[in-house]
């Protein structure tokens, strides 16, 4: 597998989505528990470079912000090609509080999605949609 560690196209992504992934991460939780994921249609992938480098720029992002990683990335998904990263640290106690709460809030709002509660679905912050839309406005303006 080649390295993008030094590609010019890896390191732009890269400085564009730090912002991003400080952002994800949940309020109050010291910069712990982030997670972000992109859904691109495959061949917008392979126009960005491919998934194998759109993960080379999440971790390179991700570490940067002192996130332990854990990547993956799937190509021709039900929703095309699917790339993501986690913050795999283990959350101190001061900020166990935040991490969980967000944690319970994303899982309300997916069961909601699931099975239709009454009224509208709770406002996801960082939802895979928007965290795609973040993605692609971020990289058309690092000019890559």
């Amino acid at each position: 597998m080649a390295s993008y560690a030094k590609d010019p196209r890896c390191t732009a992504m890269a400085e564009a989505l730090v912002p991003l992934l400080r952002r994800v991460c949940p309020e109050g939780a010291g910069g712990y528990g982030g997670y972000y994921q992109v859904n691109l249609d495959d061949e917008e992938a392979v126009g960005l470079g491919g998934v194998e480098l759109i993960r080379a720029a999440m971790r390179k992002a991700a570490k940067q912000l002192g996130w332990k990683v854990t990547t993956l990335g799937w190509i021709g998904t039900r929703n095309g090609t699917m790339v993501a990263v986690q913050d795999t640290r283990e959350v101190p106690d001061e900020f166990r509080a935040a991490v969980d709460a967000a944690m319970n809030d994303k899982l309300r709002t997916a069961l909601h999605t699931v099975w239709g509660g009454p009224g509208p679905a709770p406002v996801q912050r960082g939802s895979v949609s928007l965290m795609t839309q973040e993605f692609r406005a971020a990289h058309a303006s690092s000019g890559t």
